[in-house]
This record gives C-alpha cells, sequence and structure tokens, in this order.
C-alpha cells in the first residue's frame, strides 16, 4: 500500500486524504506534507483508513519530497470536484 493515496475513515480527520509512507502488520503511517511531513507522519489503524486505487498513481517513495506530497493530495482533489 505504501505510495498510495488514502482517506481516513475515523477521528478528527475524517474524510481528509494522506499519502500512505510506511506500512506494518496493523499500522500505516500517513503524510499530508504539510501538517504531517515524511519526518513526522500519523501513525493510524489500517482498518481507519480507505485506500484509493483507481487513481492509478503510485508514487515511488525513495525521492519523494513533502511539496511533491501536497501538489499530489491537491490534484487529486482537484480531479474529484471535476467529475461531481
Amino acid at each position: 500500500m505504501i505510495g498510495y493515496l488514502a482517506y481516513s475513515l475515523l477521528g478528527h480527520d475524517k474524510g481528509k486524504v494522506y499519502l500512505i509512507v510506511q506500512e506494518d502488520k496493523d499500522f500505516v503511517y500517513l503524510a499530508d506534507g504539510d501538517v504531517r511531513t515524511i519526518a513526522q507522519p500519523k501513525k493510524k489503524n489500517k482498518k481507519h483508513i480507505q485506500v484509493i486505487k483507481k487513481t492509478g498513481r503510485r508514487t515511488d517513495m525513495s525521492s519523494v519530497t513533502n511539496e511533491e506530497i501536497k501538489y499530489q493530495i491537491k490534484q487529486y482533489c482537484k480531479d474529484i470536484q471535476e467529475v461531481k
């Protein structure tokens, strides 16, 4: 799942879009490039996110920056608004 965008389903950040930057058995680590950076990702239970795979975009995590994460999230949200 690393490199995909995901929606937060539960918590105070419900509905927010993040990029999955790390994964372990029960948790994923999410970054938005703004408040939650790559250096300090948000730890979230896998049950509390919805992975967005329909875009077909998967980010190469070896060289991603916070600015690129913000841009990808902004582009995804813009694409969703155009569809509605």
